[in-house]
């Protein structure tokens, strides 16, 4: 795949370690509000009817339904660019770095104009879709849980501790690896190898330590 293609991609999003960091947090936020100790008595639920209580829900759920838009409109985008980097691989050399900013520019374009339709279009329709699916399925007692929960991930605490997941999940991938790389290593290497071999390609040489002075060539 060119490295136009596969090294620029600014109109996609990624799935990465902060969104698995914050559904970590998620989980853990709704572990706390089911604590007895943290339970909130009938007095401190979230006042309102049940229509009412929906509309809250929905409301604190928008950057969720945009996320959603987006990613519907980002995710035929970057499987285009994909599909796209082997076929720029046939066109001559000395072209391919023009086509290939192009396509990136085509790219950007999409998202630039279609995201502000689809994002609009997602905020009209969560209520109407939604809204009677929360309804259906969840009695009063647990649409007020949900709307607690949501009011607490909405607090400056909370949103503290969802900042620092990047950082938690940093600092436990760094960990993983130190104690894993022992393992991993040999078995990635073999497993290049075996690809190498299956296409063709001559070994690939390891590249040369660097815990220490390199060893002097015998003259």
């Amino acid at each position: 795949m060119s490295p136009a293609v596969n090294a620029e991609r600014p109109a996609v999003r990624r799935v990465g370690p902060a969104r698995a960091a914050r559904a970590l947090a998620l989980a853990a936020a709704l572990a706390a509000a089911t604590l007895p100790a943290a339970a909130q008595t009938a007095g401190d639920a979230p006042a309102g009817g049940r229509k009412e209580v929906v509309q809250k829900i929905l409301q604190l759920q928008q950057p969720a339904v945009e996320s959603t838009a987006r990613q519907l409109v980002e995710l035929p985008a970057a499987q285009l660019l994909q599909r796209a980097g082997p076929e720029l691989q046939r066109l001559p050399a000395d072209k391919r770095e023009g086509v290939a900013a192009e396509i990136q520019s085509d790219a950007r374009r999409y998202v630039e104009e279609t995201l502000p339709v689809v994002r609009e279009r997602a905020l009209k329709a969560a209520p109407e879709v939604i809204g009677p699916i929360l309804e259906a399925r969840l009695s009063d007692d647990e649409l007020r849980q949900v709307l607690q929960v949501m009011q607490l991930m909405e607090s400056p605490a909370y949103r503290k501790y969802n900042s620092l997941g990047p950082e938690l999940q940093r600092a436990l991938s760094d960990r993983i690896v130190t104690d894993s790389r022992g393992v991993v290593e040999p078995k990635m290497r073999a497993f290049q190898e075996s690809v190498a071999k299956r296409l063709g390609l001559p070994p690939r040489t390891p590249p040369a330590s660097t815990g220490g002075a390199a060893t002097p060539k015998k003259p």
